[in-house]
């Protein structure tokens, strides 16, 4: 059976065809991929593209970053798709298609997709951390998606680990603002700014001026090179992951955790951190169940996301 996937993206957006064979064994036919620009005029483009690829598909997947309404089919306002208000998107692909369409989160449907056909398949019970440029959860429970009563299920970046702290989703000493794209951003600043005021010039930022340049890559580049200011964001960051990871497998008894993105480039300079909190935190019983993996799609894992929800719906 044929099945086609949106992945909206804040820069990119892409229109993908694949064909299932009901053994989980996932074969992509086509893709097209589009600038993101205004809503009507993006999914008007993605909607024709889709008509020359699959007249009448099975059913179709939307994956888009929250916050969405995914019961009634609404993209709400995210922060990364300005003017992207109150979209009834289901509803306008079903109009187009007419066949059953779902529409997920980027991290609840990348958990199903790292769960049908990547990290985590033929587990029943997983955690899928997106650990990109925010923090965000899709959770896996008895084989099946869970969302929550009102979609929320999931937002483990809010949770707070510490009383202060880099900012994430809105908080300070949030587990996004430790354990994130943006907060390892701004954990490097924080890091650089007090070694330059003690003479110290750290590899990926020399004089004041470069503190606003500082990214996760350019960190972990330095990190590897052993920079020792580097090394220290990443430890500490890896203590707060094994924190906030302990928290995870304590309350869900998940038998996998599938780590994303910054994990996936960075994993030697945060396993042994993340593990030995674990280790010293978590329940015995629950920890050593639990296997913790980089994700396994790739770069690829925005196709896989729309399709899995596809399946989903």
């Amino acid at each position: 059976m044929q099945y086609l996937g949106f992945d909206i993206g804040g820069t990119k957006s892409a229109v993908v065809l694949a064909e299932d064979d009901g053994s989980g064994n996932l074969t992509f036919l086509a893709r097209k991929e589009i600038t993101t620009t205004a809503p009507c005029e993006t999914m008007d483009i993605l909607f024709d593209e889709a008509k020359k690829i699959c007249q009448k598909p099975t059913a179709v997947g939307i994956s888009c970053g929250g916050p969405l309404d995914e019961q009634s089919g609404f993209i709400m306002s995210p922060p990364n798709l300005p003017g992207w208000d109150d979209i009834p998107i289901v509803e306008w692909s079903k109009a187009h298609f007419d066949v059953p369409t779902a529409l997920r989160n980027d991290a609840n449907a990348s958990a199903l997709a790292e769960w049908r056909y990547g990290a985590g398949r033929g587990t029943q019970n997983m955690i899928f951390l997106t650990f990109g440029t925010g923090l965000g959860a899709g959770l896996i429970l008895g084989g099946k998606l869970y969302a929550g009563t009102s979609g929320f299920a999931g937002e483990v970046g809010h949770v707070r680990l510490e009383d202060d702290g880099p900012v994430g989703y809105r908080k300070a000493g949030s587990f996004e603002g430790f354990c994130s794209g943006g907060g390892l951003a701004s954990l490097g600043r924080t890091y650089a700014e007090r070694a330059l005021e003690n003479g110290i010039k750290p590899s990926y930022c020399q004089r004041q001026s470069e503190l606003d340049g500082i990214t996760a890559k350019s960190l972990a580049k330095a990190a590897y090179e052993g920079d020792k200011t580097a090394c220290e964001v990443f430890e500490l960051c890896a203590e707060k992951l094994g924190k906030g990871l302990s928290i995870l497998i304590d309350v869900l008894n998940p038998e996998c955790i599938v780590l994303g993105s910054v994990f996936t480039r960075t994993e030697s300079l945060l396993r042994q951190g993340m593990q030995r909190v674990i280790e010293k935190e978590a329940l015995e019983g629950a920890y050593k169940v639990c296997k913790i993996v980089p994700a396994g799609l790739g770069e690829q894992i925005g196709d896989y996301a729309a399709i899995a929800v596809a399946l989903d719906a």
